[in-house]
């Protein structure tokens, strides 16, 4: 039987390392990895793999990311073709490929006088993976009240376009775990470019004063509980920051941060996040939700 790389050899290839592709550079290596260069190769592709009961993860930015040592088996689709990375703008609303970094996406609404999603500056991660996984923070609430609509693709190979009346939004949560997305368009606000400008650098810097320095690879692990402290602090309260198994560490500047170094695997990082879970829960009750996707 043929294997992917031989039926699409243009732009599938195997056993690619994945830890080229996350933020903590962690992890084992892709089964098949492919790079559609455009919509065509991408259904044609999610269509041969259900038809073959191939797994499919798609992978965005890895900012957020834990790819296990073993590796993935199946395909792993990256969207950072240029096709999958366009922004454009037509009034109030900015419609963005899933595979633009999120940060782009930021400042081109910021330069064309659209408000409303410049308090998310400073997040990593792609525009699809931040849609997704409706990103959110204390000054400016969640992405998803922002998305109007969203193109998508499922896994039969499918496009379509999703309303904001058929797509669930909840706390880091999106119903857009069940399909591809291609792109989405947010309806924004209009306000002054200067001003927008003036409240994103200042924003930027609270975000980084609050974070590990950029000389390490960290990710922020657990998300914040809905109610009461924040995961950083309930993980300092129970003493854990400076916390070490292997090369994982928590963040001695935010201990919502883990931070590795070149020693470390994958393993370290999921045995810290289970013990820092089991501690806290422990001493205060609260079961902390990791922020990583872990494969």
């Amino acid at each position: 039987m043929m294997s992917l790389h031989d039926l699409f050899p243009q732009f599938v290839r195997q056993e690619i390392p994945l830890s080229m592709y996350t933020r903590l550079q962690l992890g084992g290596a892709a089964e098949f990895f492919a790079e559609p260069e455009n919509e065509a190769e991408l259904t044609t592709l999610l269509k041969h793999c259900r038809k073959e009961k191939i797994p499919v993860r798609v992978l965005g930015a890895g900012s957020g990311l834990l790819i296990p040592e073993a590796g993935v088996p199946g395909l792993v689709i990256a969207l950072s073709k240029p096709e999958f990375c366009r922004i454009t703008v037509d009034g109030l609303r900015l419609t963005a490929g899933a595979g633009a970094p999120f940060g782009q996406v930021i400042t081109h609404a910021v330069s064309q006088g659209l408000g409303g999603i410049e308090a998310f500056v400073g997040m990593p991660g792609s525009f699809g993976g931040a849609v997704r996984g409706n990103a959110g923070t204390v000054q400016g609430g969640d992405l998803g009240q922002w998305v109007e609509c969203a193109r998508v693709v499922n896994f039969e190979g499918n496009v379509s376009v999703l309303s904001k009346d058929e797509i669930t939004f909840g706390s880091r949560y999106s119903s857009l775990d069940n399909v591809v997305m291609l792109s989405a368009t947010l309806l924004l606000e209009k306000d002054e470019p200067k001003e927008l400008a003036k409240r994103m650098r200042k924003l930027w810097i609270i975000r980084k004063s609050h974070q590990p320095s950029g000389e390490v690879a960290s990710v922020l692990a657990f998300q914040d509980p809905i109610t009461g402290p924040l995961a950083g602090d309930l993980i300092d309260q129970v003493g854990l920051k400076g916390t070490r198994i292997g090369g994982a560490v928590v963040s001695d500047r935010n201990a919502g941060f883990i931070t590795v170094d070149s020693e470390c695997i994958s393993d370290d990082v999921l045995r810290l996040i289970r013990l820092i879970q089991e501690q806290v829960a422990l001493h205060t009750e609260i079961e902390l939700e990791p922020a990583l996707e872990i494969w």
